[in-house]
């Protein structure tokens, strides 16, 4: 038995603008297990970041969470004071944001804003906390620790400082690490080199990690499990085997033949074509039917409900009714799929079966 470190359920989240009340989350539910990497992808607007500042306790103040709960530890984090939230951000739950620039203090040495969480939560002097900033230091490959720890934040390159962002999320040794876009303005050798160093870190202290990116090339190297968000709700989670080798939403569908790979033939990668959804006046059914080619009369209607594949993948379509069409979906997808056939037999999408909307989608199954 897996322990669930983290239980999302029923969130909503609205923005009060000049313009209107913004839906940006709208019903979702997922599960965190200790020691996985949960994915969460999709585009901008999707939702990914609002729903991981919601985890972290830190939403602008024009929001407000309608409905659901966050549980951690068996405690439900919405509704925490700050001075509740100093106990357990940083320390039980730490994150590294997109841009290690504006994460980093630039009036603080580098040596002080690592060691900083520990004089904090565990209580050590500043000497302990120092030598063990170092040790961090060394563990995320910044090279020549011991001769760089009084420096400051633009002495530094982009990747060292990214690497610096990811020490001082680590040092307290977190329960859930969240990286929201943690490589995005890295160049693809830094990003493996940082991705390499996660992987490593988490192995060692045993963190669960959620992952936030759109770069599904990634979420490949990375995630046990993988969410796929559109316009404030998941619309397919399961496993990375199975949303990227049986995929089943159109959205899915969307975004991996957008994505090249080694096998991808000259003209055959596709844009999604259209925008998402104006969340002032979300529509009625299937938040993605406009852009949807494959769209049925229902999406317009009413919201599908999710369809259970197998005891870790669900998605929200209704092309998995069984009195939906049977739709061919993009040449690329058809590849994966009969891959993915071939190693699973039992794999069958005409078995998918309706489940209740708000059912908490996860399972420790097969992690």
């Amino acid at each position: 038995m897996v322990e669930k470190v983290l239980e999302v359920k029923d969130l909503k989240i609205n923005f009060n603008t000049y313009g209107g009340k913004v839906q940006a989350i709208r019903d979702i539910s997922f599960d965190l297990y200790k020691g996985e990497t949960l994915a969460i992808v999709g585009e901008s607007g999707s939702g990914k970041s609002v729903t991981t500042r919601a985890i972290m306790g830190l939403l602008a103040n024009n929001s407000e969470i309608e409905q659901g709960s966050i549980t951690f530890k068996g405690q439900n984090l919405i509704g925490l004071t700050e001075h509740e939230w100093t106990k357990i951000r940083g320390f039980d739950i730490a994150m590294i944001f997109q841009d290690p620039m504006t994460s980093l203090d630039p009036t603080m040495k580098i040596g002080q804003q690592i060691a900083e969480p520990l004089i904090k939560h565990r209580g050590l002097s500043k000497k302990q906390a120092w030598a063990k900033a170092l040790d961090m230091m060394k563990l995320v490959g910044i090279p020549n620790a011991e001769a760089h720890i009084k420096d400051y934040p633009h002495q530094f390159s982009g990747g060292m400082r990214q690497r610096i962002v990811i020490a001082i999320a680590l040092i307290a040794n977190p329960t859930i690490l969240i990286a929201d876009e943690p490589t995005t303005a890295l160049d693809v050798t830094i990003q493996a080199q940082i991705l390499h160093i996660m992987k490593k870190l988490q192995a060692e202290i045993d963190t669960s990690i959620i992952f936030i990116t759109h770069d599904l090339g990634v979420v490949a190297g990375i995630a046990n499990r993988v969410a796929v968000m559109y316009a404030g709700q998941i619309v397919e989670i399961g496993t990375t085997d199975e949303v990227f080798n049986f995929p089943q939403h159109p959205y899915t569908w969307g975004l991996l033949n957008s994505m090249p790979t080694i096998e991808t033939e000259k003209g055959e990668l596709e844009a999604i074509p259209g925008t998402p959804p104006d969340l002032l006046e979300p529509p009625k059914g299937d938040p993605f039917a406009a852009r949807n080619k494959f769209a049925l009369e229902v999406d317009e209607k009413m919201k599908p409900p999710f369809f259970k594949l197998s005891d870790t993948h669900f998605a929200a379509t209704w092309l998995l009714d069984e009195r939906a069409p049977e739709v061919e979906p993009p040449l690329e997808v058809r590849k994966r799929w009969a891959k993915y056939q071939a190693k699973h037999p039992e794999a069958d999408r005409r078995k998918a079966v309706a489940v209740e909307f708000n059912a908490v989608l996860g399972s420790e199954d097969n992690l």
